[in-house]
Order: C-alpha cells, then structure tokens, then sequence
C-alpha cells in the first residue's frame, strides 16, 4: 500500500458505518442527509444558468446569485453526491475517509508514468461530491502572497481587486491579540478558528523552531505578504468544531423549505458529458448541456437548456475535458476524436499546475490525545467520540505552519541552475515564500511499516512556485482522458525539495518529544553514511553533514515519493487568447457566447498558498461578473 492508504482504510469502514441510510432532515452540521424537492431536473427543465460542476467555486457564485437575485432561475449539476451533514465532512478530523480505496467522494486522476518520478503513476485527487474540495480537503486556512495576483497580470484580477473579496468570505476569530483583523473578514459565511482543539505540543514546536533556525514566530502568514516564519495556524472550522465548506455555507442555507431562493435547484450524481452550442450564431452560443445520470450504465444521456448562460465548473482536471467534448480546443486533437470544432483554443488542457508535497515522519513520546494516530488504527472509538462531541473531531492535526524562503547563501549552495532562478524569480521578491512547510501529528503512511500505539509527527514541505507542467485531454471522445502531471519535470523543482527535507529534517531532530526517525519516511542512505537514518533519540543533537552520495539518495527519494497537494490549477487560463488563454478576464470562453469558465483552471499562474482560499475568491468574483453581466444588483 501506498503513502496514506492504510491510514485512511480505517475511515472506509466509518464512511460505511456512519454514512449510509442517513435520511434526517435539517441543516444543522451532523444532522444527517436531507433529500431536498429542489435536488432533480428532467430534460424538459428550462433554467438561466447552468453550473456544469458543483465544487467550491461553483457553490459559492451559485449561493451568491441565487440568494441576491431570486427570480434567476439556477441549476447546479454535480457529479456526485450531496455532502450535507455527512459525518466525515462535518468532522474535520475524518477527512481521510475520503481518501480510501473505492470512495465515492473523491475523484482520483491518474496520470501516466513519468521517468521524472520513478516512472509512477501520480494519483491527484479532487472533489467528487457537492463542495467539491472544500468539503473533503484538510481544512488548512492558507491565502496567497498579493503579488500573487498582480502577476496574473489580468484587469479586474489584481490584489487590490481580489484581497477585498477574501475579506469577505469570512468571519475570522482570532486566536492571538497580534492578529491585525484590519487584513481579514468579519461577517462572511465561512467561520476560520482554532476549531475547539489544538495540540499542547504547538508550543514546543515554536520554541524548536525560534531556538534552532532563526525563523520567527510570527502573528500571521496569511495577511498577504508576510513571510520567513511560522504561525499558530487557524483553519476552516467554525469555533464548535464544524468544517466550513462551500455548500454548507453557500448552497443548503437556500435548499430550506422557508428558504428566500425557491430558484436554486441542485442535479446531483449526474456527469456533464458536454455543452451544447446553438451554431447559427456568431459566435456559436451555449444553450445548455448533456449530462449522464449515475447508474446508467453510461448509455443515458440527457439534456438541460441555459436560457441566458452556462459555467463550466468542474475543476483544472475536468472543465478542460468538457470543453473538449464541446468542440472547444485544440482543433487538431478535437478533429482526431471526430469532434466538430467550435472554438480552436489549443490552451484547453495545457499549462496544468499544482504544488508538490514531501511527508518525512518522526516518532514521538507523544501521549494519543495529541495526535490523530490513534484515530487512524482504530484505537479510538470515532462513533464514540461522535456521540460525546469530542473536540479533537474539529481537529485537522496541523497546528503549526510556515511560509519559507532559504538565504542567499543557501540558495547558492542548491546549484548554479537553482540559483540562476532564485536571482531572477526570487532574489528582488522579498515577500515570495519558496516553500509552505507544515508539521502534522500522525504518520503519513502504512501503519503497518511502523510500531503499533506509537505515536507520531509528520512535517510535510510544498514547493510553492513549481516550473513543472503538465496537461490534460480527452483521449476518447466520452469519457477517457490523457494525463501527464508533468511532476518534478523541472530540475529546479527538485531542488526545492530537498532544501525543504532537509530544513524540516533538523527541525525534527531538535524537538523534546522525538524519539527516532521512521525509516520509510526517509531516503535510503547509503551504508554507513553519518546522515543515516535514527532509530532513537541518540545522536539527535548532532549536525547533520550530506556528502553527495547523501544527496543522490534524497533525490531519488524525493522523484520516488513526491505527491500532490491536491491544488490543481492553469487548464484553462486566464489571459490573452495568443499566449494560450482559454478565457478572457470576464471568465469568457474565447470564441464562443454565454459561455465561461469559473474554477482554478482560470488561473494562469500559481500562488503561495494552498488554493482553497483562492477557489472561493474566483467564486465570489464569478458571482460580481454574472450579475454585471446580466443586469442584476
């Protein structure tokens, strides 16, 4: 089994115990599932907007538009199911029920083998149910740098435009007097607190990391430009310990028997197959779409007419293949799939990004209530934890976080190659983190390769800026896909990495409670090298010296075990059509009418941060630029 898969089997069998037959009605987190009147459409059904995809961004311009604007009559199509209050997306804590073999909450892209990583498929993740990622992801609060986006260099898309629309998504509460609530959001829907719970061991953690680097404790990365430290980290968790997804605060306030919007109307377990175009028109004009409900057996297809407009919202990996089997992209590849072509825009399913991910793992004399590992094996009851309202359930395990950059001095030691870049993407960008490096209390791992009631930490490092690509595409005309993740591609990206390792690595070393290093969580040294892997605290204070032998091994480590961080993003990218743009700044698909494209495949560039804050902003701008659009207040 792979990285993650035994500790998340555990979850499989609660997502059977506690997730199925739940027919309570209510809104309440933990109130179970609601089959709300409003969650079918037949093909007869006329609407104004069609959202082909129910994710993130998609909840959220969704909610917006239909609570603000009640006579506008809205579909949101979901391949999946709903996730209103299903247990392990209410508890943070059980987010990895998601994760496991045979779920059904999770979409899991797999890409073609890569030399680059070992010649691995990668497996990316993404939202398979209502919410999309927000309603299965970690919950880690994390916004971008705001350079960030003046890089995209769009008009309408620059800090000054979006930080304001970040404000407003949330209701911060502040664990720190330090935190400056001048840069964050009071009154939006989605609450970022501490959750109810947080480690004891966080202190320890902080005074390690102040005593032994020189990094500070700093009272807030997420303000968009601090950087070169680490913070007590909030998350997307109300304060009684409930996750803040996009549909529990966007969309189910709406599906309410008194509820204000009788107009929003969720399809859900239903694929979008493609858009339909009305081809008398210059440009050819989206009128609506075919989808294929679940349990069809793939022949049943059926159709949905957009009286005014269709948003294509199925993420970075698969608003790209709708778009294909539209007749929008490549025209050479369309033609090759007997697709007639209506808008050749070879940027569909190209410039495909995302953050890379390193998980080292450390033993601990942590006690169990100070980590998820007992959670994992199943030495803690989770129903009943559930039935005592156990806080550590508002608990996603990372307390402490950072955003990082090495010295020059050190950047210089990575190579000439690396430090070619870092003096031209770096250097004059003070406020530009190299990487996000979290501590996590578990094994990230099998369980089975580690000593059973031990109990552990993990310090996870994600690249930030990779200049690896990837891309995806149809490649059969219904269903199939090509995809290559384009991970590690880039030299430069290794290099990263192992900067991170090894900074992470002698942070660990250095903590009151480590108690030795998990080897499969670590490169294969060669025999007798003095970097070897500790089977204890012995030998933990002293420096660690890599030869280059050391550092060919962390490399072949590093192409062998890298992952994603789930944040995909750039497939259909938001800029100039001639420099490979699929959108223009309005979320318009070039070449086409009452068409546009509003999830993290529109952004042309990557951030500092996990995206999750960036998918609900591009939301509630879509939501700004529709109403415009349209006319309505």
């Amino acid at each position: 089994m792979g990285s993650l898969t035994f500790f998340i089997l555990i979850f499989s069998l609660l997502g059977v115990l506690v997730v199925r037959g739940q027919t309570v009605r209510g809104n309440s987190p933990g109130a179970g599932f609601r089959h709300d009147k409003r969650e079918s459409a037949t093909s007869e059904d006329d609407v104004d907007i069609i959202f082909a995809g129910g994710g993130t961004a998609a909840c959220v311009t969704a909610g917006r538009l239909a609570h603000a604007n009640p006579h506008l009559n809205i579909l949101l199509v979901e391949g999946g199911r709903n996730n209103q209050g299903d247990p392990t997306v209410v508890h943070p804590a059980l987010f990895a029920a998601h994760l496991a073999p045979g779920s059904t909450t999770a979409l899991f892209y797999r890409s073609k083998p890569s030399k680059h990583v070992g010649n691995r498929e990668v497996i990316i993740p993404a939202g398979g149910m209502l919410g999309g990622g927000s309603s299965i992801n970690l919950a880690m609060y994390s916004r971008a740098q705001a350079f960030d986006y003046d890089a995209w260099k769009t008009p309408g898309w620059a800090a000054k435009d979006i930080i304001p629309l970040c404000d407003k998504i949330e209701t911060y509460h502040p664990g720190s007097a330090k935190i400056d609530m001048k840069k964050h959001g009071n009154s939006g829907p989605i609450h970022i607190s501490d959750g109810g719970f947080r480690s004891k061991c966080e202190n320890d953690i902080l005074r390690t990391i102040t005593r032994e680097t020189g990094w500070k404790e700093l009272a807030d990365i997420n303000d968009f430009s601090t950087v070169g430290g680490f913070m007590k980290l909030p998350r997307y968790v109300s304060p009684d310990g409930k996750r803040q997804d996009a549909a529990h605060r966007y969309i189910h306030p709406l599906l309410q028997q008194d509820a204000p919007s009788p107009n929003l109307r969720l399809l859900l377990n239903s694929s979008v197959t493609r858009v339909l175009f009305d081809k008398t028109t210059s440009p050819p004009r989206a009128i609506g779409i075919e989808y294929r409900p679940s349990g069809s057996n793939g022949t049943e297809l059926r159709t949905v007419r957009a009286r005014k407009m269709v948003v294509i919202t199925a993420g970075a990996l698969g608003s790209p293949q709708i778009l294909e089997r539209s007749g929008v992209g490549n025209s050479k590849l369309l033609q090759a799939h007997g697709i007639p072509a209506i808008s050749d825009l070879p940027g569909v399913g190209e410039n495909y990004q995302d953050h890379h991910l390193l998980a080292s793992s450390y033993k601990t004399s942590l006690p169990p209530d100070e980590t998820l590992d007992a959670l994992a094996t199943g030495r803690k009851d989770v129903g009943a934890m559930i039935a005592a309202g156990d806080p550590q359930l508002g608990w996603n395990s990372i307390d402490v976080a950072g955003k990082l950059r090495p010295e020059d001095s050190e950047a210089k030691k990575l190579g000439p190659a690396f430090y070619d870049i870092w003096k031209r993407d770096w250097k004059s960008h003070p406020k530009k983190p190299l990487t996000i490096m979290n501590f996590i209390n578990t094994f990230v791992g099998n369980f089975a390769d580690v000593e059973p009631d031990r109990q552990h930490i993990s310090i996870g490092t994600i690249s930030l800026y990779p200049y690896s690509r990837g891309s995806i595409h149809i490649s059969k005309s219904d269903t199939g896909y090509d995809f290559d993740s384009g991970f590690l591609s880039s030299d430069v990206d290794v290099k990263t990495q192992m900067w991170g390792y090894k900074r992470a690595r002698a942070i660990a070393r250095k903590l009151p409670f480590f108690e030795g290093e998990v080897a499969v969580a670590h490169p294969k040294y060669p025999v007798g090298s003095a970097a070897g892997i500790l089977a204890s605290s012995d030998g933990a204070n002293k420096e660690i010296v890599y030869t280059a032998e050391d550092d060919a091994a962390i490399e072949l480590w590093i192409r062998q075990s890298v992952g994603t961080t789930w944040h995909s993003l750039g497939t259909c990218a938001m800029k100039p059509r001639k420099e490979g743009g699929v959108v223009d700044s309005r979320l318009n698909v070039y070449g086409t009418k009452g068409l546009k494209v509003a999830d993290l495949s529109i952004a042309p560039e990557n951030i500092g941060a996990n995206v999750g804050n960036t998918a609900f902003a591009i939301g509630e701008k879509a939501a700004l630029i529709i109403a415009e659009d349209l006319g309505l207040h």
